[in-house]
């Protein structure tokens, strides 16, 4: 039989829309515009590095970072954040949310400050300092996705919690758009102030000295939101879900919600859970929750494969079909500008709009409807845009194969990029729902770095003779683009592991409120 809710929670579930949950969502949120403007700029800047550190004198095209070197600075950053997402996870159900929330917060400040400050002028220094920063900057990147997910749920009232969740992290869509126009600006401003030719006309000129400063800037910038949002977020009061069901400290708890719902609530010390709680590895755990876990560390891995290898190699795709010009036919700093433009126009029409209606529907459609929907059009438009592949390189053709890729963004984030995150942080224990998260999270980085590694290698021409230089044959773009459309197939079998969590207070669906006979029946 179930216990009677504690007051504290239940006026958390019941609550009207209120400013704290706009408040909680800024905060958490800028965390998130953060994360994201870290981990994908670096992709906007790739070519930038390779000409500046890997050109060789006489050669037909500009440098480009070797195999090993891109994978490296592709790949790093996602590296640090699932170490993060799994240290931080487990580090906010032992001590709590609030407590580590501001460290990966200042990770990220002093992080990217330092990728952006990479010692030396040889090639070997500046990678290696970038490197080493850019696993740093991503552990405290990884710390932000279980913490502001954990957070923000035990904030949120049950009726549009999914909206409140999806809305934190659609921040993502405004940081990977900030991550272009920032690189529009400072792009076009130095190429305004040093303009240089071609490297096909002059591969000496075409890379003017002041190039270095470009991409350290655009690196820097991402302290600048990270920095403003820290004072706000060490003002935030523990959730009460955690104060009360793990701390059991009804009486602090319910001080603190009452600060901030602005009405009285009453300890109700004697409603606290008195039995002992089943860990992350007991037999309880596995027959409640066990396949949940697999559900959502499985469907973010297959979703994050897909989802990074895009964003990340955008810019290789663009210049397979033939958007982009060859590299050869532009300076360094143009080919930053038209690449940053390229990026953005997708980023406009297809990224930020799915994060969006994900808000707004995630709440009338439900996660499970969203999540599978997603995976179903990300597989039939990549597929559609993988089998005619020579079809859409013909140059009358390149804008339909834009609409179609800008579509498996949409629907990437309108359906399973935005559900992966929110439902570990609904369906899983109090006591373990932050570890849960960072699980979840750490498997959906695992599949970005097969992602940032594995598609680097598989995308290359299975013809030797037009692979990039250092590059052994690969797949060839459009095998890679079958592989990637039947992965996303993968991802629809695994959300049937998942419940639906639409409209139910989080006791409810993780059983919390159960006495010791397990019984579910709520008395009348």
């Amino acid at each position: 039989m179930a216990r009677e809710q504690l007051g504290v929670l239940e006026s958390l579930d019941i609550a009207k829309t209120q400013l704290y949950h706009f408040t909680a969502i800024v905060i958490t949120g800028m965390g998130f515009f953060t994360d994201a403007y870290d981990l994908l700029c670096i992709s906007l800047v790739t070519k930038l590095l390779g000409r500046i550190y890997y050109t060789v004198d006489g050669a037909a095209k500009p440098g480009t970072l070797p195999p090993n070197v891109a994978a490296a600075v592709n790949g790093v950053a996602f590296c640090g954040t699932l170490a993060g997402q799994l240290f931080f996870g487990w580090l906010g159900d032992k001590l709590g949310r609030k407590k580590v929330y501001g460290v990966t917060l200042l990770l990220m400040i002093i992080c990217s400050i330092g990728s952006g400050l990479s010692f030396g002028h040889s090639a070997n220094g500046v990678i290696t300092t970038l490197c080493f920063f850019r696993f740093w900057l991503g552990f405290g990147i990884g710390g932000d996705y279980p913490l502001s997910a954990t957070i923000m749920s035990e904030y949120a009232n049950k009726k549009t919690r999914g909206g409140f969740i999806a809305a934190v992290f659609a921040m993502q869509g405004f940081g990977f758009l900030t991550g272009g126009i920032v690189t529009l600006i400072v792009s076009g401003a130095f190429n305004d102030k040093y303009p240089a030719p071609p490297y096909n006309v002059n591969a000496a000129e075409s890379l003017p000295r002041q190039a270095d400063y470009i991409w350290r800037i655009i690196l820097m910038f991402g302290a600048i939101p990270a920095a403003l949002t820290f004072y706000w977020r060490m003002k935030m009061p523990e959730t009460a879900r955690y104060t009360a069901l793990v701390a059991k400290n009804a009486k602090q708890a319910a001080a603190d919600m009452s600060m901030v719902l602005q009405v009285e609530i009453k300890p109700e010390e004697h409603k606290l859970p008195t039995q002992e709680a089943y860990g992350l590895f007991s037999k309880e755990f596995a027959r409640r929750h066990g396949l949940h876990l697999v559900g959502t560390a499985t469907c973010w891995f297959l979703l994050d494969i897909t989802f990074y290898s895009q964003n990340l190699f955008q810019k290789d795709i663009f210049t397979s079909i033939g958007w982009l010009p060859e590299s050869q036919k532009m300076s360094a700093i143009e080919e930053l500008y038209k690449v940053a433009r390229a990026q953005t126009i997708i980023t406009l029409c297809g990224v930020v709009p799915g994060y969006w209606f994900t808000v707004a529907f995630i709440d009338y459609l439900g996660r499970f409807v969203i999540q599978l929907m997603g995976f179903f059009f990300m597989s039939a438009f990549m597929f559609a845009l993988a089998i005619p592949y020579n079809h859409w390189k013909l140059p009358h053709n390149r804008i339909g194969f834009l609409v179609m890729y800008s579509f498996t963004f949409f629907f990437a984030n309108f359906g399973p990029n935005s559900t992966t995150f929110i439902v570990p942080a609904e369906i899983f224990p109090a006591r373990v729902r932050s570890t849960c998260h960072g699980i979840s999270a750490a498997s959906g980085k695992a599949g970005a770095i097969v992602g940032a590694f594995g598609f680097l290698y598989a995308s290359e021409s299975s013809n030797k003779a037009l692979t990039d230089p250092g590059y052994p044959p690969g797949i060839g773009m459009k095998n890679a683009l079958l592989v990637l459309a039947s992965i996303n197939v993968l991802g629809i079998f695994f959300t049937f592991l998942v419940p639906e969590s639409k409209g139910k207070s989080l006791e409810e669906l993780t059983g919390e409120n159960e006495d010791e006979t397990g019984e579910t029946e709520v008395p009348v």
